[in-house]
């Protein structure tokens, strides 16, 4: 059995294990949220005080025996990444059976994902043009699920000896805050520069705001402010992935998501 796979199936052991105490999905979800406010809390400040209250509060529902599984969780998460980039949480996620058949909530298979990435990459040489100009590719996840797509995307880039490390920056919103959570983590632990939203791409409206260690140890805000912005084409020439505008409760040091110009897009 590949490393990566033993990790999944170490961590769908944790969650039978403890899932005949708790309802499975709030479990997940739970767990997905208290390993997000882990990372987030290690980073940005402004959030931590009100994302330490809610993670004493969901800690709080559960007993010891379960409130240990979180972190074992975790770090099995973690290897599975180390071992092998991919969507290990969107694995995991059709693996329990908790996705939202009624929403829609069809995770896309890491495979065809990759495909994907590499026919928006191509040969690489937009994206370096774009690099030696700027010195960063930016991406745009209007539903980013788990963050597949940005993942294969990583990958695609990394295969074509592009550090997306330093050179490619996300921003991802989905409207499930579960999905937030997972795609969060999955950016975090593979240190991909990304702004990611709670919110709805077309209605623009945003709830959340999470930002991975490489964005804030990266200072892309700063980064991202000294770009010139691109001048927003006319709503009928936008092509099909649409940026969500930040709510007035965007952080004041924190760019707002830009009119996509000439980025590359993951559709």
């Amino acid at each position: 059995m590949p490393p990566q796979d033993r990790h999944i199936r170490n961590v769908l052991k944790l969650f039978d294990a403890h899932g005949y105490r708790h309802d499975r999905y709030s479990l997940f979800s739970d767990c997905m949220e208290l390993c997000a406010i882990s990372i987030s809390n290690s980073v940005d400040s402004r959030s931590r005080t009100d994302r330490e209250a809610r993670y004493l509060e969901i800690v709080g529902r559960y007993d010891r025996p379960t409130v240990e599984m979180f972190p074992q969780v975790f770090a099995e998460i973690t290897l599975a990444l180390e071992a092998a980039p991919g969507d290990v949480l969107g694995s995991i996620f059709t693996a329990l059976e908790i996705h939202n058949k009624n929403r829609g909530q069809f995770f896309t298979p890491y495979p065809v994902c990759q495909m994907m990435a590499e026919i928006t990459l191509g040969n690489a040489d937009d994206a370096r043009a774009l690099i030696a100009d700027k010195g960063f590719v930016s991406a745009m996840e209007p539903a980013c699920g788990a963050g597949a797509m940005v993942i294969a995307l990583a990958q695609a880039m990394l295969a074509a000896d592009i550090n997306y490390q330093r050179h490619l920056h996300v921003t991802a919103v989905d409207i499930d805050s579960r999905a937030v959570h997972m795609a969060y983590i999955q950016f975090s632990l593979l240190h991909i520069p990304a702004h990611v939203m709670v919110g709805n791409s077309l209605s623009n409206e945003v709830r959340e705001h999470w930002f991975t260690p490489a964005h804030i140890l990266g200072g892309w805000g700063a980064k991202l402010a000294a770009q010139p912005r691109a001048a927003e084409p006319p709503a009928r020439s936008l092509p099909q992935t649409t940026v969500a505008r930040p709510s007035p409760r965007m952080p004041a040091r924190e760019p707002q998501p830009r009119a996509i110009g000439e980025q590359l897009t993951l559709f």
